[in-house]
């Protein structure tokens, strides 16, 4: 985890990698709760058996479920020690590029791409690239903002 003093402090750090998450695995039971928790039960994400002679041969987690975890992914990358809350702004663009299989893991990598001053602190514009472990491609891609303030 990266750490940094004043929320200011990343101004100067637009285009830089600005943090690495810890590993995720998006086992099958996260991928079930995840499913009960918005409908949406295709079998490529719950059906074990049925998803073995599917596309991926094997179960895979939703793209919404893989975005889901950008606030746990964000906690472990990095902090600003000035920061006293922090909120979801919304995102500008998402691709999911390679499904995650059940049981695989993902992190995020955190590019700082804007840096834009508001009343009580500043908006992050953060590309973040989650990879999947031992895929060429990542997983997903998604420029993710947010405001924090001091």
């Amino acid at each position: 985890m990266k750490h940094f003093a004043h929320l200011h402090d990343l101004q100067a750090l637009i285009g830089q990698e600005i943090g690495v998450s810890d590993w995720i695995t998006v086992d099958q039971t996260r991928i079930d709760k995840f499913a009960d928790a918005t409908g949406d039960h295709q079998w490529i994400h719950v059906d074990p058996v049925r998803a073995k002679d599917g596309p991926f041969g094997t179960t895979v987690a939703h793209g919404f479920l893989t975005l889901s975890l950008l606030p746990e992914m964000f906690q472990s990358a990095f902090d600003v020690a000035d920061v006293r809350m922090g909120i979801n702004y919304g995102l500008n663009k998402v691709r999911f590029t390679t499904p995650v299989p059940a049981g695989g893991r993902v992190r995020g990598r955190f590019v700082l791409q804007g840096y834009e001053p508001i009343d009580g602190g500043a908006q992050l514009a953060v590309t973040v690239t989650m990879e999947l472990e031992g895929a060429p491609k990542p997983a997903c891609i998604a420029e993710s903002l947010s405001r924090r303030y001091v």
